[in-house]
């Protein structure tokens, strides 16, 4: 087995996404933070993104000796939303205000001798290819709705004249504070701010490794962005591509698109550039 990993910080001041990389449990994940619409700020500046991401990867890395290294993913998942609602209330913040909530999306998957266990949380993805060349989406994009939304409206603000992503971004405040609030509800997505509440909506399962040839655990700062008018990049192309270009190849392709775009008016997207963050597993 060949793991390859990355994590590249976009063009906010910080990498809000994190890896776990945990071998003593064949435990490995992505975790992307989203930081509170409230402001918030940290003792040297660190945002609720930043915390979150940091407090579950920490959480996740530090589990140790489990007996015959039993543990799911699901619950470890759980275990760490009770540990970011635990620091989210030492630091003052109110766990019943969805607008103040530090969140991250996740995928952890487990490495077991016959199986993959996985459980997912929002817009981090797991996708599998095959030695045939096919690829399968294990996981679904449970934030798309919602982000589509907000790109539709992005290029409607862009027809409409405006042409600076802060305009921008105003433009389309209300839909991400209408979004938020959708968080682990039946009319949103599943994810880790602290609210039990995600235990309904986290997704768990497990495949084999007959024929496997790679596993992509992905942030979404991985999609490739696309103009105004086509359909927005998925998980199985990216994996193709990454496939193509190799991770760190892929990663400079994306940003070189990004550089060229820095107000988002060709593509529209929320900010210059998303934190990417992957983990490659080469079984072949």
């Amino acid at each position: 087995m060949k793991l390859t990993k990355i994590s590249v910080k976009g063009s906010s001041p910080w990498n809000e996404d994190a890896l776990v990389i945990n071998p003593s449990l064949n435990m490995y994940g992505v975790i992307d933070g989203a930081t509170s619409l409230v402001p918030f700020k940290g003792e040297n500046g660190e945002t609720g993104g930043y915390y979150s991401a940091q407090i579950i990867s920490d959480y996740l890395q530090g589990m140790q000796n489990l007996p015959n290294k039993e543990w799911s993913p699901e619950e470890a998942l759980l275990q760490a939303n009770r540990k970011l609602r635990e620091e989210m209330t030492r630091q003052g913040i109110d766990a019943d205000c969805k607008e103040e909530l530090w969140g991250a999306c996740a995928i952890l998957i487990r490495l077991d001798d016959h199986f993959i266990e996985y459980a997912q949380a929002g817009d981090c993805m797991l996708i599998a290819e095959y030695e045939d060349g096919s690829v399968r989406t294990v996981t679904h994009d449970q934030l798309a709705h919602v982000d589509n939304k907000t790109r539709a409206l992005w290029a409607e603000g862009i027809e409409g004249g405006l042409r600076s992503s802060e305009d921008l971004w105003a433009y389309v405040k209300p839909q991400i504070v209408s979004g938020r609030h959708t968080a682990n509800t039946e009319e949103g997505y599943a994810v880790l701010n602290g609210d039990p509440a995600l235990s309904r909506f986290l997704e768990s399962g497990k495949i084999n490794y007959i024929k496997l040839k790679t596993l992509l655990l992905m942030s979404d700062g991985l999609y490739e962005a696309k103009p105004s008018g086509h359909e927005p990049a998925n998980a199985e192309e990216t994996a193709r591509l990454v496939s193509a270009m190799g991770l760190e190849g892929y990663i400079q392709h994306l940003i070189g698109l990004e550089e060229g775009d820095p107000q988002c008016l060709r593509f529209p997207r929320v900010k210059k550039s998303d934190d990417k963050t992957a983990i490659l597993i080469n079984f072949t």
